[in-house]
């Protein structure tokens, strides 16, 4: 009696082990199975949506101003720090003007503000102060706005999609960027990767602002504003006739962009 039950016993505590590894076997393969799924998920969620699929908008002009809505703050954003930095120089010039001696630390901020333009002054004068504030100026909204539209092809070209280019530039270290399926033999040049449409909008009006082959653009604006005028798109724009190999042609289309969609590049309530 004694034998009989310990073997009773004996099976059913091997029927409760044996259920138990089962169990535990179920359940961390679904855990598994989950964590796996959920993980492809979030990864592919990133690299698809890292910006709005433009394209899918199927009415026009509701995606036009998705695109711009898009852009527009970061841009608003940059052309208020340019903004700060211009009215830092303006003072600091005002007080050459005015005979007074730049403090140590009027000195430091100028120089960090002239690095930022690529601009190297052998010393810090009215005149010097004068060509930095040259460099040191907005871009116009709606220029920014219709370049981005028009490099980016609405943001659906593959270097905005995965690069957060939307004005299409380059690099010129290997690994820096992204390889042009397109390019030529013997060229080197990638097109630069960014870690956010800030770093972009930022990158590109540093570019305007201080790289030589937008002399002309900077040399309009500053005529400009000798005659108290803001800056315009379509007086500005004409400075960026190097900004292509089109040249003209690429003018052209610019303006004919600003034409097209005037009313898309305002806001709402403006």
């Amino acid at each position: 009696m004694k034998s009989g039950r310990v073997a009773k016993l004996t099976v059913s505590l091997s029927l409760v082990i044996v259920t138990i590894i089962l169990l535990r076997l179920i359940f961390i393969k679904t855990v598994d199975n989950d964590q796996g799924t959920l993980g492809k998920l979030i990864e592919n969620q990133q690299t698809i949506n890292r910006i709005p699929d433009f394209k899918s908008i199927a009415d026009l002009p509701q995606m036009k101003r998705a695109f711009f809505d898009y852009l527009r703050p970061s841009i608003r954003h940059q052309n208020a720090i340019i903004t700060q930095e211009r009215q830092y120089l303006s003072l600091s010039y005002q007080h050459l003007q005015d005979g007074l001696t730049l403090t140590q630390g009027e000195h430091f901020k100028i120089e960090e503000i002239a690095n930022k333009y690529q601009y190297s002054p052998r010393s810090i004068n009215a005149k010097t102060l004068s060509e930095l504030l040259n460099r040191v100026d907005i871009i116009p909204e709606s220029l920014v706005l219709i370049q981005a539209a028009n490099e980016s092809g609405w943001g659906s070209v593959r270097f905005a999609r995965e690069g957060l280019n939307f004005f299409g530039q380059w690099c010129f270290k290997q690994g820096c960027g992204l390889v042009p399926l397109s390019r030529s033999p013997g060229k080197f040049h990638e097109v630069a990767v960014f870690n956010s449409v800030e770093d972009s909008v930022a990158s590109y009006m540093r570019n305007l602002n201080s790289n030589a082959a937008y002399s002309l653009l900077r040399s309009i604006r500053a005529d400009l504003r000798a005659q108290d005028k803001l800056p315009v798109a379509d007086q500005l724009v004409y400075g960026l006739v190097n900004y292509s190999e089109r040249q003209e042609a690429y003018i052209d289309d610019l303006l004919e962009m600003l034409r097209q969609n005037k009313q898309y590049l305002l806001e709402n309530h403006e």
